[in-house]
């Protein structure tokens, strides 16, 4: 479909839901670059599937206003990449979204399930895997590619009703609607990281001067990525910017000397890396020590760990969906719920997690 006048037809009969999924491309751009649509939608008892070309003009604007149609419901499985195309490309967030994935998780189906995976364990149904490195750009897209498209939306309703009815019975909609929520307004904000350096385990043997060099240099590297709409990687991977930090050159020709001596460097944009190497951020003060790691009390986050595991075996939740690794470091090196934890999570850990981070067991 790439008429924007006919995709609004199709929805003009008001859906109570549709069924939602994208292709995209992301393998040299910064930004996904949305190929397809598709949409399942209940028309009289009967189930139809719209592929839409969202390359066509004008097709963006229509399908932003049925994604920002609140009395839609929106399923989709595991929407995190879809939203942040769906954001670049129509401006728009598929509000309220009930996401499969998610929900299996909450009620003890499964955590992190393949869509693949979650039919077959709800339906019983096998579906093909063959077009998932397809050329989602080209046109006209073969019959395989259409197929396996349509196959990404024809089993959502199956799974939204009885993962929904599953919800239900357990008292966690609520939970499922405050996670879809918090997905969604991390897409909405599509912020920048502000520490960077914490996701790359070598900033933990950099000094302090070290580590306020590498933040410099990865939110450089961020913004100008977006800038030019190219993977991080291809303007400065991570291995080289560690080293760039760590290394301190004190001009222009030692920085030069850095990047020749490394296969991917960028080296026409060396005037451009020496100036952000050497103007500080506003709040770089405030960055937290990637050292902190090695000081970390691991005795006292095994015990964090073994709570949270004894707790989601209590509620019949799998493995990590209570609270990560990488949360419960965050909440131990710096006392302070994240907001991953928050709401109706940090509700049920609290009482089990506060006494062993008060050192009362």
């Amino acid at each position: 479909m790439d008429s924007p006048e006919q995709l609004s037809a199709s929805l003009a009969h008001g859906p109570r839901r549709i069924g939602v999924d994208t292709e995209f491309i992301r393998e040299r751009t910064y930004w996904p670059k949305l190929a397809l649509v598709q949409i399942a939608l209940e028309r009289d008892g009967q189930l139809e599937i719209l592929l839409v070309d969202s390359l066509a003009p004008g097709i963006n604007e229509a399908l932003a206003a049925i994604l920002a149609d609140t009395t839609i419901l929106k399923i989709m499985h595991s929407p995190s990449e879809d939203l942040v195309a769906f954001k670049h490309a129509c401006d728009a967030l598929p509000r309220p979204l009930f996401d499969t994935q998610l929900a299996a998780s909450l009620t003890g189906v499964g955590g992190g399930m393949g869509y693949q995976k979650l039919v077959e364990s709800i339906t019983g149904v096998p579906l093909a895997k063959g077009e998932t490195r397809s050329d989602w750009l080209r046109r006209p897209l073969s019959a395989s590619q259409l197929e396996y498209a349509a196959d990404d939306v024809r089993h959502l309703f199956e799974l939204h009703d009885v993962l929904e009815s599953m919800l239900q019975k357990q008292g966690r909609r609520d939970w499922l609607a405050a996670d879809a929520e918090r997905t969604l307004a991390n897409a909405d904000a599509d912020g920048l990281e502000r520490w960077p350096h914490l996701s790359l385990r070598g900033s933990q043997f950099l000094d302090p001067d070290a580590q306020r060099s590498a933040i410099r240099l990865l939110r450089w590297r961020d913004r100008y990525a977006r800038e030019t709409d190219r993977p991080r990687g291809w303007i400065l991977d991570n291995e080289l910017a560690l080293l760039v930090a760590r290394e301190q050159p004190t001009g222009t020709a030692a920085l030069q000397d850095l990047l020749d001596g490394h296969p991917k460097a960028p080296r026409k944009l060396t005037d451009i890396i020496w100036n952000a190497l050497r103007t500080p951020v506003d709040d770089e003060a405030d960055a937290p020590d990637a050292r902190l790691a090695e000081k970390r009390d691991k005795t006292r986050l095994r015990a964090l760990q073994d709570a949270v595991a004894k707790l989601s075996v209590e509620l019949d939740l799998p493995a990590g969906v209570l609270a990560s690794r990488k949360h419960l470091e965050s909440l131990l090196d710096h006392g302070e719920w994240p907001d991953a934890l928050a709401g109706w999570r940090q509700e049920a850990l609290e009482p089990v997690l506060t006494p062993l981070l008060e050192g009362k067991h």
